[in-house]
């Protein structure tokens, strides 16, 4: 069974920094590409990050030199690297999967079909 498990998110003052994960079990991620996406309340799920399973990452413009995406094939998980946070950085992040063997991933939700629960990240003085 396919499942997707993130962790990491907590409470962090502005500019400081979270380290997300998000655990891959059911699959081998090495062949899928991986998106991060977010959701603050009232607003549509964005996407954030995406990784494809050859390596390429993209990033949201309004996070763009300040999260990193990477991934461990040994530990089958993608991270999210969160510097400089910002308060409207504050949502429910997700991580999902796109169908096995994508050449390329994008910022689409409509492109991933496996979502994980959601860990809740809070930027706040």
């Amino acid at each position: 069974q396919v499942q997707l498990v993130e962790s990491g998110g907590g409470l962090v003052q502005p500019g400081g920094s979270l380290r997300l994960s998000c655990a891959a079990s059911g699959f081998t991620l090495t062949y899928n590409g991986i998106g991060w996406f977010r959701q603050a309340p009232g607003k549509e799920r964005e996407g954030v990050s995406c990784i494809s399973m050859f390596g390429s990452t993209y990033y949201a413009d309004s996070v763009k030199g300040r999260f990193t995406i990477s991934r461990d094939n040994a530990k089958n998980t993608i991270y999210l690297h969160m510097n400089s946070l910002k308060p409207e950085d504050t949502a429910v992040y997700y991580c999902a999967a796109a169908p096995r063997s994508s050449i390329t991933c994008g910022l689409f939700r409509t492109e991933y079909v496996d979502w994980g629960q959601g860990t809740q990240v809070t930027v706040s003085s």
